[in-house]
């Protein structure tokens, strides 16, 4: 045979030429930036295990919020870390939670800005379990009203999404049905649909205060191995009308953002978790990988896998290097 017509290597002699015929493209407004927010003033808390991290409160918070917003990033997501928990998570669901006072500042200064919320209780209880204890055990059930209750609080407050992380069953339809009950119909649900026992946590449950106090969360956040069990996680998720679903983590779970992208007719998101990022970092630390061609490397696969949105602690630098 005569040397190949097509010659691959065509369309990569030079950036220009690459860029032009590039099949996956990154916007900053596809990522979500996780943000933690603490009581006090003037706290800017550094995150060991999550370096350029901090637990900020309120003052700082908004600060923050305008770095991302003059990025151009889709929006914050939220977590609170209450000055007292209790068994009841009661904190979760206050009008004046920590939360809940956050989003009305960020509402205040950036009305524009969308605010995302995670709904769950970990950060909030003294046991840091996701739900209602009862003889030793999370109870599906009784945790349900706490949710519903929490979302509406936020939703009150002014939040834009309200995104379920607990993996409670039946969550999703509880929490529409009460924020359609107080007249918030426009308030999206984003889900953790299929939310994995995953070993990539650790650094985020040191920024949030949550570590389980016994036990673990694997009776109700998935098995890593099942598949099958997530797609129908994430169906039931949809049925109970989720507008929105997340796979989280993102980089282990590749193949299942490509398989909900291609079977809902919702926004696919992916959470790029704490583990994850620490990881790259500390590779990053030890020069062994390159940081900012790493960071979007890993961008690329997970939008290449189908993920419309992104959370992503790499927010405002891959932003700063794609813009």
């Amino acid at each position: 045979m005569p040397f190949p017509i097509h010659r691959k290597r065509r369309l990569r002699v030079s950036e220009p030429m690459r860029r032009l015929v590039r099949e996956t493209q990154l916007e900053p407004s596809q990522f979500i930036l996780p943000l933690f927010v603490c009581p006090g003033e003037g706290v800017r808390r550094p995150i060991g295990s999550m370096p350029g991290n901090f637990q900020l409160s309120i003052d700082e918070l908004v600060r923050e919020c305008e770095t991302a917003r003059s990025a151009g990033l889709g929006g914050v997501i939220l977590f609170g870390i209450p000055d007292k928990k209790d068994e009841e998570a009661s904190e979760a669901y206050a009008d004046n939670g920590i939360t809940q006072r956050a989003i009305r500042a960020i509402k205040q200064a950036m009305p524009q800005l969308l605010v995302i919320t995670d709904v769950c209780n970990c950060e909030y209880t003294s046991h840091g379990h996701c739900g209602k204890v009862i003889d030793g055990q999370v109870d599906n059930d009784a945790t349900l009203k706490w949710l519903a209750d929490a979302a509406v609080s936020h939703a009150r407050a002014g939040a834009d999404i309200v995104a379920p992380s607990d993996m409670m069953d039946g969550r999703v339809a509880a929490i529409r049905r009460s924020l359609d009950a107080n007249g918030f119909q426009k308030t999206a649900i984003l889900a953790y649909a299929a939310k994995f026992a995953s070993a990539f946590y650790g650094p985020f449950r040191e920024a949030a205060e949550s570590t389980p106090q016994f036990g673990d969360r694997r009776s109700y956040q998935m098995d890593p191995a099942n598949a099958r069990e997530a797609m129908h996680e994430m169906a039931l998720d949809f049925q109970e009308g989720a507008d929105m679903l997340m796979v989280k983590p993102a980089l282990p779970y590749l193949d299942l953002i490509r398989r909900a992208y291609e079977r809902f007719p919702v926004p696919i998101a992916a959470y790029q978790v704490s583990g994850e990022f620490s990881m790259l970092m500390a590779a990053v630390e030890r020069g062994w990988l390159e940081y900012e061609r790493a960071m979007l490397e890993t961008l690329t696969s997970i939008r290449r896998a189908g993920a419309h949105i992104i959370l992503t602690y790499f927010a405002r630098d891959a932003a700063r290097l794609i813009s």
